[in-house]
């Protein structure tokens, strides 16, 4: 029996219904990626359930998004978790937006994308104080920045401890370069805080697209499976972003023996559990 996996970061877009400003500078995946493509490029993989995360559509149509991704959860009941956009940068003024995505029973979360933003995005006091809104309506908070920004990030969890965070793509660093620090030291501050927890995932499109190997990986996934420990990592395909360097099949091939190491009980911690747990 192939062990039972929740993908805790899946993406699915089509540029006929949404608007993705971004798409057009990657051609690669410029076009619909849809549940049945990942059905079928997961075809030998047990995927049991999977957590839908915004895709960066236009803002105005985050909404948009949320109700068409439900509606395709009805289709493909693996959906069972969706992390919404909210511009969480307008503070107390963000409150109705919350609000509408709680009549979507899967909205269990929100992403404001940072990786984007200017130094000190994240730390300023209005988005702080739109993040501090999350647990009100049960929402946590996916982290998505690149390693130069971690420092606004611990100024921001600090300032959150009620709020749930799970960091994306372990805060991307430098991976191409392999470049270990500050990111190493900001990783283990960062997991000092029980509140947050880590998504491996996206590493491959952090490292060179062509020629990556798993030992370029390998010191990065053990860091932060140190730092964070077996209860508060979580496995993410980041597909179909991952496609830029990786299949579904390979990056899955890849974290099993990258954490080898870990005991069965941690395995399915890593690989089911704690995504369960994390997005209820």
């Amino acid at each position: 029996m192939k062990q039972p996996i929740v993908d805790s970061h899946i993406h699915f877009w089509d540029p006929n219904r949404l608007q993705y400003d971004w798409l057009s500078e990657v051609p690669a995946i410029n076009k619909a990626f849809l549940p049945v493509d990942l059905a079928e490029q997961a075809s030998e993989v047990n995927l049991e359930k999977i957590v839908f995360v915004q895709c960066d559509c236009v803002p105005e149509e985050s909404i948009n998004e949320v109700e068409w991704v439900s509606s395709l959860a009805k289709e493909e009941p693996r959906i069972q978790a969706i992390v919404a956009f909210a511009p969480l940068e307008q503070g107390e003024a963000v409150r109705s937006h919350l609000q509408k995505f709680a009549e979507f029973p899967l909205v269990k979360g929100i992403r404001r994308l940072i990786q984007s933003e200017g130094p000190g995005f994240c730390a300023q006091p209005e988005f702080v104080s739109g993040v501090q809104l999350l647990p009100e309506f049960g929402f946590s908070f996916d982290i998505c920045v690149i390693h130069h920004q971690l420092d606004d990030v611990l100024h921001l969890v600090a300032q959150c401890p009620d709020v749930s965070f799970v960091l994306d793509h372990i805060g991307k660093p430098g991976i191409k370069d392999g470049q270990m620090e500050p990111w190493q030291t900001q990783i283990s501050k960062l997991a000092q805080f029980p509140n947050v927890a880590c998504k491996i995932s996206g590493l491959v499109t952090e490292a060179d697209l062509e020629k990556w190997t798993p030992q370029d990986l390998q010191p990065y996934i053990n860091h932060v499976v140190n730092a964070f420990g077996p209860d508060r990592v979580m496995y993410g395909g980041d597909w179909p972003v991952s496609l830029l360097a990786t299949t579904y099949q390979d990056w899955i091939d890849t974290l099993n023996a990258a954490t080898a190491n870990l005991s069965q009980e941690n395995r399915h911690k890593l690989f089911y559990q704690n995504a369960c747990a994390f997005y209820g």
